[in-house]
């Protein structure tokens, strides 16, 4: 099933092998994607879809150093050759929208981060002079909720001014929306605090503006159900994503994209109630495991409708071929995941036969 053809939406992927979202910290400082990723991008593109590296729908959204944006002329047009690249070596990408929230620092963007309480996260943040100590975010009032929420939707317009063929809200890994959805970065007690229905809403609110922009067909949205990346703790995952999803289900959208962070309880709960197509990422951040097809095929029996691979796709470019034909697969170099330039970005070679003794 992993190398079938599948509709998503109005498009036709090749295969049902997702390309994972993967920060690389490669971008300049003033958000413009390298001038590698084209050729990132297009080396990777027998992948059935894309799903970019994380960028920022504003400056006050930046995270971590070197990401890239979409919110402004400079950035958009910076981003058609590279999806233009995808397209001509046959492939589909959607955007990453990734807004840190409180995962952010004024030292990184200039700006005090925004979050849904004004409490901080534990840990630190890395930063190109070192790890910086996170900062107690802006608690967010009725009305920048809404600025935010506009945001995303400004970013979705520039992402299909820019050729993408849709976006994903990143709604997973201690991210913004995430923030309103945890418990212990969400004290608020107003309608978007408190119970389950109340800490979706920020979520679903973003989902149903953007899809209202862009059309639902073109959105997709991911969660890390239960996950404590960035010092979150979702007390009830299976209560709180049971509230998420069904409120979700009426949009309509391309995809729900999960990380395996959940219980095999509640990750059966999930595919029985989402309606639409789901991706599932088999990995947890921070661990050393990689996804594999075995890992695919295991999603794919339990209802998985594609599979999203990680960093076996830095180091493997051609890497459906290779899990087609069972090909020997490369490991990547850590120490290059963020160091920036093109070594271990662009330098992987694909699967030679001529080179196999």
């Amino acid at each position: 099933m992993l190398f079938e053809t599948y509709k998503l939406g109005s498009l036709e992927l090749s295969n049902r092998v997702v390309m994972a979202p993967m920060t690389r910290v490669r971008a300049s400082e003033t958000g413009l994607p390298s001038e590698s990723a084209a050729l990132y991008y297009a080396q990777r593109a027998s992948a059935g879809l894309i799903v970019s590296e994380g960028i920022s729908p504003s400056k006050q959204g930046q995270s971590e150093p070197n990401i890239p944006g979409l919110y402004n002329d400079e950035q958009e047009a910076a981003w058609r050759p590279i999806t233009q690249a995808v397209h001509d070596a046959g492939g589909r990408i959607f955007a990453q929208l990734m807004h840190g929230g409180r995962v952010g620092h004024p030292e990184i963007n200039g700006m005090q981060p925004l979050g849904a309480s004004p409490i901080a996260a534990q840990g630190t943040i890395f930063n190109s002079g070192g790890r910086l100590a996170f900062v107690t975010p802006v608690e967010m009032t009725a009305e920048q909720i809404q600025e935010q929420i506009n945001v995303f939707v400004a970013a979705a317009e520039r992402a299909i001014a820019a050729g993408f063929d849709g976006v994903e809200i990143h709604g997973a890994n201690g991210y913004l929306i995430q923030q309103f959805l945890s418990d212990n970065s969400n004290q608020r007690t107003d309608q978007y605090g408190g119970s389950h229905e109340n800490r979706a809403r920020f979520a679903v609110e973003v989902a149903t503006a953007v899809s209202a922009a862009i059309g639902a067909d073109r959105v997709g949205i991911r969660f890390s159900p239960g996950g404590k990346f960035h010092d979150m703790n979702e007390s009830d995952p299976e209560g709180l994503y049971t509230t998420l999803l069904n409120a979700l289900n009426p949009l309509g959208l391309a995809y729900l994209h999960i990380l395996e962070t959940a219980s095999d309880d509640i990750n059966d709960r999930i595919r029985e109630i989402w309606t639409g197509p789901l991706i599932v990422n088999p990995a947890i951040v921070g661990s050393s495991d990689f996804v594999d097809k075995t890992n695919a095929d295991r999603w794919l029996a339990r209802g998985g409708d594609l599979i999203a691979f990680g960093r076996y796709f830095i180091s493997n470019p051609d890497l459906v071929r290779r899990l087609r034909d069972g090909l020997e697969l490369t490991m990547p170099d850590l120490d290059t995941f963020y160091s920036g330039g093109d070594k271990g970005y662009i330098d992987y070679p694909e699967w030679s036969d001529s080179a196999v003794s």
